[in-house]
């Protein structure tokens, strides 16, 4: 069997290094270098000719963080190695997945092309902001879900006889509806009505929730003001409290002032990006080990599937 190669680039360099404590095996050696106008240079310090090369990188903002996992995509190519991963947790721009007005890009499907022309032979990524994405790619996409991380955690710590999950708007409410069934309990849905990005007007609840303690669920979390102005709403309607699980921290803005202001007793987050700062309200779970197990299986050929709702 070819030898696996775990690297770290820059932008995950922790959960990097978590995924490669779990799969027992030590981070590759590399080098980044940047010249003095701001470019870098990705440099293999060992020899990955045949190997399973995989680079584990979240797409986040700043845009250096895409053009250099194209780069180490590109080194490992040219470097011979046999079979190179992009094992993408955040994928950036997931958001832009088609026209929504006239003259805009198809942004997430020009990272798909710019990431498959450099030499990807397998994307391994986490709660896509939606699921058609995966269609971009003319090479294989590993789709994890963060079910397999927050169904065990919910079940271990919370009593879920007064749950009733809850999606911040209706294009989540499928991503919401998987917890309700997995739980038995109610789904509620909260209607929001934008007058421009970023910004949300008006909330409407529908459904019952009087009494109930509300878990919100969303695939991330940017500025907040969605999830804010949904928790307001659901306390208005008279929900004991509001939790909310939201895969990927963003947080963007004056989010953390959003969050730590809120109606929110508390937001559940992964570690697919890094948190700014820590804040009392944001707990973090760890995405290591899954992932790690989804590698693992990757390379012995064994089903992905299986991790998909921690079966």
């Amino acid at each position: 069997m070819p030898e696996v190669k775990l690297f770290s680039c820059s932008a995950s360099q922790k959960l990097a290094a978590d995924i490669a404590y779990h799969y027992d095996l030590p981070l590759g050696d590399t080098s980044l270098a940047r010249f003095s106008d701001g470019e870098m240079q990705t440099i293999v310090n060992e020899s990955i000719r045949g190997s399973f090369a995989f680079f584990i990188q979240s797409t986040c903002q700043p845009h250096d963080n895409l053009v250099e996992l194209l780069l180490w995509i590109d080194t490992a190519k040219r470097a011979s190695a046999g079979y190179i991963t992009a094992v993408i947790p955040y994928f950036g721009y997931a958001r832009q997945d088609r026209k929504d007005k006239p003259r805009v890009p198809i942004s997430a499907k020009l990272l798909a092309n710019l990431l498959t022309t450099a030499g990807a032979n397998r994307i391994v990524t986490m709660d896509l902001h939606a699921d058609q994405v995966q269609g971009f790619f003319d090479i294989p996409v590993d789709h994890l879900r963060s079910e397999a991380i927050y169904m065990p955690y919910l079940a271990e710590q919370q009593d879920m006889s007064n749950v009733i999950f809850a999606s911040p708007d209706v294009g989540g409410v499928k991503r919401a509806r998987v917890y309700a069934k997995h739980f038995g309990r109610e789904l509620v849905i909260c209607d929001k009505y934008r007058t421009k990005a970023n910004e949300v007007a008006a909330m409407t609840v529908i459904g019952e929730v009087k009494g109930a303690d509300v878990i919100l669920v969303d695939d991330l979390v940017d500025t907040a003001g969605t999830l804010c102005k949904a928790a307001d709403a659901l306390m208005e309607k008279g929900a004991r409290s509001v939790r909310a699980i939201c895969t990927h921290p963003v947080l963007s803005g004056k989010a953390y002032e959003n969050v730590e202001n809120s109606q929110l007793t508390e937001l559940l987050v992964c570690d697919t990006i890094p948190l700014r700062r820590e804040s009392p309200k944001i707990k973090v779970l760890s995405t290591a080990k899954l992932f790690s197990r989804a590698i693992r299986n990757t390379v012995e050929y064994k089903s992905i599937a299986a991790l998909f709702l921690g079966q």
